[in-house]
This record gives structure tokens, C-alpha cells and sequence, in this order.
């Protein structure tokens, strides 16, 4: 069970667009023709996607969540930008969008994980290859579930000045695991965003493998948006796929 709605108030807080998310962004959309193509799959409250769109990139945003789609229509207050969002699943994009027709798609903030079974996660690998055009990008970032388990259940939190957010997994017996997620506002009061959230915890290995099953023939992993290296020990990682 989810419940957003607690969390939406603090959403650009506790996942800002930095600096070295934008430089990452423009040197990679700098291989493409203008206007870029994106496409952002858990596009949460359309923060970084307006930038995009400000830019002067051709960009959509898909979120399932209707109290954060809403968030991010706000965003468009001229009609010049050339952005679009849409309430919409991840299972359901190939139904909708064009095929063959956007230059980067990415899945970032650990929202990948909430595909919540392998089947899913792998249809998502290759519904993103067919809906890319030639020497197309698609870029995941997320936690390195190589790190956590039922030993070290806590992932990293997320805070800012006005609030920060809890997160811990579990498992059931039949290796199902489960997020529970809460929001700490500045006077102390919690409020719950996950209650025992399905998630599928994508490691590395199984990203690599996923990729190249759909078709993608190069991948790098990074630690970060400014390109450190990932080495396996770091608590967070981006996967740049083609």
C-alpha cells in the first residue's frame, strides 16, 4: 500500500536536480540532433523534466501516481515548451508512445525497483530498446542492492532543511521483498509513504543481463552522475545503456 499523497509537498527536496545531473544530461543529449528526444518513465513531479523542456528538448514524462502527475502539469504554464506528462504505467508506454522515436529514456531516483518482479522489470528492457531510435540512450539509476539485505535492511535516507525520508526493506520467505518508507517532517511528525511496497531488488549482474538480453550491447556503470567509478563498494549507481 502506498501512500504518496504524504510525501508529494516534499518531492523536489528530497530528489533535487543537481548540477552534475544536468552536466550528465547535456553532454549525453550533445549526441543526438536537435530538439532531444526524452522520455522519463516515474517522472514524479516533472522538476527536472521542465528543465529539460526549457532547454528547448522535446520531452514526456509518465508517472502511475495521480497526485504526482498533477504536480508536474502544474509546471506548464505556456504552451511553448514542448513537454507532455502522462498518468501512466510503465506496462503500458509501447500502447501509447511511439515506437522507435526518442533518443533517451531513463528511469532514475530507485523507481525501477518498483516494477516489483522480474518479469516485469525485464519486459521494461525491452519495451525501452523498441520504443528508442538508432544509437539511442537509456539510463537507470538506483541503489546498489548488492549491499543491502536482510543484514543492512536500511537504504541511505533522504533528507532536506524541512524533512527526511526512512526507507527499509524486507524479505518473506519466498524471496518477496517489501519496502516500508516514512516521511519525517521538521516538528518530528511521521507520516507513511510505502507500507509494505513490493519492490525487486536489481542488482548490477542482473541489469547487465537484462539489458543484453533486449538487444543493448554496451553498458557502463557510475557511481554518480558525475561519472565516478563504480567499483561495487558505493551505495548508489547509474547505468548507462545502448
Amino acid at each position: 500500500m502506498e501512500i504518496i499523497k504524504n510525501v508529494v509537498e516534499y518531492y523536489d527536496e528530497l530528489y533535487p536536480v543537481t548540477n552534475e545531473q544536468k552536466e550528465f544530461y547535456g553532454e549525453l543529449a550533445s549526441n543526438y540532433p536537435n530538439p532531444v528526444k526524452f522520455l522519463r518513465v516515474g517522472c514524479g513531479t516533472g522538476n527536472f523534466e521542465h528543465q529539460l523542456a526549457k532547454n528547448g528538448a522535446d520531452v514526456t514524462g509518465i508517472e502511475e501516481y495521480p497526485e504526482l502527475i498533477h504536480s508536474a502539469n502544474l509546471r506548464r504554464r505556456t504552451q511553448l515548451m514542448s513537454i507532455h506528462y502522462f498518468q501512466m504505467s510503465a506496462l503500458d508506454m509501447t500502447h501509447f508512445l511511439g515506437k522507435g522515436f526518442y533518443n533517451i529514456i531513463s528511469s532514475l531516483d530507485n523507481r525501477i525497483v518498483h516494477m516489483h518482479d522480474e518479469t516485469l522489470i525485464r519486459k521494461f528492457f525491452f519495451d525501452s530498446r523498441r520504443m528508442l531510435g538508432e544509437n539511442g540512450t537509456l539510463v537507470v539509476s538506483l541503489y546498489n542492492y548488492n549491499l543491502f539485505n536482510e543484514e543492512n535492511p536500511n537504504l541511505p535516507i533522504r533528507e532536506s532543511i524541512r524533512t527526511k525520508l526512512t526507507s527499509k526493506i524486507s524479505r518473506q520467505d519466498d524471496e518477496t521483498w517489501f519496502l516500508n518508507q516514512d516521511v519525517e517532517t521538521g516538528n518530528g511528525k511521521i507520516m507513511q509513504v510505502y507500507k509494505n511496497e513490493k519492490i525487486y531488488p536489481l542488482t548490477p549482474e542482473k541489469i547487465e543481463r537484462f539489458a543484453k538480453e533486449s538487444g543493448y550491447t554496451k553498458i557502463d556503470f557510475y557511481s554518480s552522475f558525475d561519472k565516478a567509478p563504480f567499483t561495487g563498494a558505493e551505495e548508489k549507481l547509474v547505468a548507462v545503456i545502448k
